[in-house]
């Protein structure tokens, strides 16, 4: 038992050493307080990291490679792309939640002639996309420093319309309640085009993962899930009409024969392997990991002091 609390502790030594050596390499480039958060930019050799609230590996909203900007460095970014298997040609896309601007650049990177409305309600977050990250606007790809809420309340007076909604707004924590509850959902869901598909970031760890997928399916139905076993990203990717599961099937196989084929090379210029995104895909429709009783939440019901996430 000794020799086994002995190995215990020398393995915790070398993982302590390991993460003192990478926080003693970062360098803070950039450092501001915000109206909403503590913002900081850290270069750690290659790597180029935006980060809220402390100075965590845990709150990095945005990394990418200085040498190799157009590669994808964090799982969820490439599980999102599985919304291409979907609807491999959306001409439309909203982005709720700006980051460095990552997204939307690997976006306009696959999909030249598409446009992009991104919407970040900090506005130093957005100076700081444009300055330390290279994220990119024209007369295709927009900006909007709105809440995600009130963006999405006005564009539906605008009567706007989006192919593909990627729900990725966090505070440093998680994703604000405001943006998790039913009314929410249905209001975004009410701005996709009748073929569209939505994609949102969550995490498996949470202590609202019932709550979130129950109220998903409240109001998209059934769904897809794509998640990684080596870490607890999860991307909850629904379609405004619905899953019909013998059409699924079809359609699958015509996107693992045609769809995938035409993505891979893209796909792997960018660090992400087609195939592989294919294969995290599992419909709620086929699996269903959490209770059918679990409360969905609403405008009234939002329990944030669940809150209990582990990120890899």
């Amino acid at each position: 038992m000794l020799k086994s609390a002995g190995k215990l502790i020398k393995s915790l030594c070398i993982v302590l050493a390991i993460w003192l050596t990478n926080n003693a390499m970062a360098e803070v480039i950039h450092n501001e307080r915000s109206l909403y958060r503590n913002i900081l930019v850290e270069d750690n050799g290659d790597l180029r990291c935006l980060k809220f609230n402390v100075k965590s590996t845990k709150t990095r909203q945005s990394c990418f490679l200085k040498s190799q900007p157009q590669r994808l460095v964090f799982n969820y970014t490439k599980q999102l792309l599985t919304g291409l298997l979907i609807n491999p040609e959306p001409k439309r896309i909203l982005i709720i939640g700006l980051g460095g601007g990552t997204m939307s650049n690997t976006l306009h990177q696959l999909l030249p002639e598409s446009y992009i409305d991104n919407v970040e309600i900090d506005k130093s977050v957005i100076k700081v996309a444009q300055q330390y990250f290279g994220y990119l606007e024209n007369d295709q790809i927009k900006t909007y420093s709105q809440d995600g809420r009130v963006f999405v309340k006005r564009a539906l007076l605008k009567q706007k319309e989006y192919d593909w909604i990627i729900l990725d707004a966090f505070n440093g924590d998680y994703i604000p309640e405001h943006l998790m509850t039913k009314e929410y959902l249905e209001e975004t869901k009410r701005l996709l085009s009748p073929q569209g598909i939505l994609t949102a970031n969550t995490f498996s760890s949470s202590k609202l993962y019932a709550y979130e997928s129950a109220t998903y399916k409240a109001v998209f139905g059934d769904y897809y899930q794509v998640s990684n076993p080596d870490n607890s990203n999860r991307i909850i990717l629904a379609r405004n009409n619905g899953l019909d599961e013998n059409l699924e099937k079809k359609q699958w196989e015509v996107a693992k024969n045609n769809i995938i084929n035409e993505l891979a090379t893209q796909l792997l210029a960018i660090g992400v392997d087609a195939r592989q995104l294919y294969k995290s895909i599992e419909s709620t429709a086929i699996h269903q990991d959490w209770p059918d009783d679990s409360p969905v939440l609403t405008d009234q019901f939002s329990p944030a002091n669940l809150l209990n996430i582990e990120t890899n």
